[in-house]
């Protein structure tokens, strides 16, 4: 059985882009996302020691949703601390 040809391939023309290299994070990076870190934690357990009476009482059960924010805040500033 004869083999088929193969087919010619157009050469790729993709130029990976370039990345700007990025420098260091300011000086007050760190302090920001573990202060945010930190907050989100305390307001958690705040929440929780009060039985819903504290941080904000007029809030309920969207105190933990404010913790969390500070907290997931503070985790994305940590992803991108360099």
């Amino acid at each position: 059985m004869p083999e088929s040809k193969g087919r010619s391939k157009p050469k790729s023309t993709f130029v990976a882009p370039v990345k700007a290299k990025e420098g260091p994070n300011p000086e007050w990076w760190v302090p920001v996302f573990v202060t945010l870190l930190l907050l989100g934690l305390a307001w958690i357990v705040t929440f929780y020691i009060s039985q819903g009476a504290w941080p904000v009482a007029k809030f309920g059960y969207y105190n933990l949703v404010a913790g969390f924010a500070l907290l997931i805040g503070g985790f994305g500033m940590a992803m991108r601390w360099r």
